[in-house]
């Protein structure tokens, strides 16, 4: 099977957001461009002598190992409304999570989940850089409008397994000879 984001021969790649101090003084602020299978401190001390850099406002280039005087790993800001909605699991209402009142009809309740299942299905951000918070966010969510949409669904099946139990004739006679 085929991979839609790799580019073939091409190593799979990272980003790691940096400081990084010049000989001359000069501060820059961007990612560092590392292999998925090392870390970032195998690719500073490595044998290459340029390190590709994309600064946060301008064009990929690349620097050289030689001119940097010290590299400072940048993290992104923890958000706490993030951790404290993945940990908000108390009265679990699948109406809610999929957005709907409790009266609605079974086309309501399919057309949400589908929606939302669409806009937090894991593939759609498989390619952006988003910190790992926001990404088990996105993964809960997914999880929840699942679990949702399942006790919503369950009760349908039942009712589908019901009307096609009372279909079954209870008796048949053998075939004639």
């Amino acid at each position: 099977m085929f991979e839609r984001n790799k580019v073939d021969n091409a190593p799979e790649q990272t980003a790691v957001a940096v400081e990084a101090t010049l000989d001359d003084g000069r501060v820059l602020k961007g990612r560092l461009a590392i292999p998925m299978s090392r870390t970032i401190q195998d690719v500073l001390n490595g044998a290459g002598a340029f390190l590709e850099f994309e600064p946060f406002d301008g064009e990929r280039h690349f620097i050289a190992k030689a001119s940097l005087r010290s590299v400072r790993l940048l993290s992104p800001g923890k958000s706490p409304n993030l951790g404290a909605r993945l940990r908000d699991t108390e009265g679990f209402d699948p109406h809610t999570i999929l957005g709907l009142s409790g009266a609605a009809c079974w086309d309501d309740i399919k057309v949400a989940y589908h929606r939302l299942a669409k806009l937090y299905h894991p593939d759609r951000y498989n390619s952006a850089e988003l910190p790992s918070e926001v990404r088990d966010y996105l993964a809960t969510m997914a999880r929840r409008v699942n679990a949702a949409f399942s006790a919503l669904e369950a009760p349908q099946q039942v009712r589908k397994q019901a009307v096609a139990q009372q279909s079954v004739p209870i008796f048949t006679s053998p075939a004639r000879a």
